[in-house]
């Protein structure tokens, strides 16, 4: 017998919070990574779709801290934190960061990905939460799941088939 679960669904530059019984997802993660913060213990798990690494490409001052690595981070722990998370017991999972196209000159402004990964690590460092799990990289989109009750993550890669973290 299998049970029906609601899904707290995250768009591209959105962010949102659950708790059980509902599970997290967000999709169309090629060069964006889906970051989720959870508390084990509390269980409730935040997600947000971060597209690049750095608010300095925003033209026009951030309109949307959730579109950043560098805002999007502290935007989803204070997030975590009004929803009853507790600071000191956050962790962190993964996923995406792919290259999506091969180019020419492989300049650093063309590794979207990879350079979402690393800014995302970066600011994760800064704020001393712990990465658990992470499935990054590669040229395939994903799609993915976070149940915040087992605090597991389910990925679908294209191509690939899914496993979990």
């Amino acid at each position: 017998m299998s049970r029906i679960v609601e899904i707290v669904k995250v768009g591209i530059a959105e962010k949102d919070v659950a708790e059980p019984p509902k599970w997290i997802r967000t999709s169309g993660l090629g060069s964006c990574v889906g970051l989720v913060l959870y508390d084990e213990f509390r269980k409730i798990a935040g997600l947000v779709h971060v597209m690049l690494p750095d608010s300095a490409l925003a033209k026009s001052g951030i309109q949307n801290p959730s579109k950043y690595a560098d805002t999007a981070v502290k935007d989803l722990i204070r997030q975590m934190i009004a929803s009853g998370g507790r600071r000191g017991f956050l962790k962190a999972k993964l996923a995406g960061g792919a290259q999506m196209f091969q180019f020419q000159s492989a300049t650093s402004l063309m590794r979207i990905g990879p350079r979402n990964v690393e800014a995302i690590l970066e600011q994760l460092h800064q704020m001393q939460i712990p990465v658990v799990s992470m499935d990054v990289g590669g040229s395939s989109g994903r799609t993915i799941e976070f149940d915040p009750f087992t605090c597991m993550m389910h990925i679908k890669t294209v191509n690939q088939g899914s496993k979990t973290i």
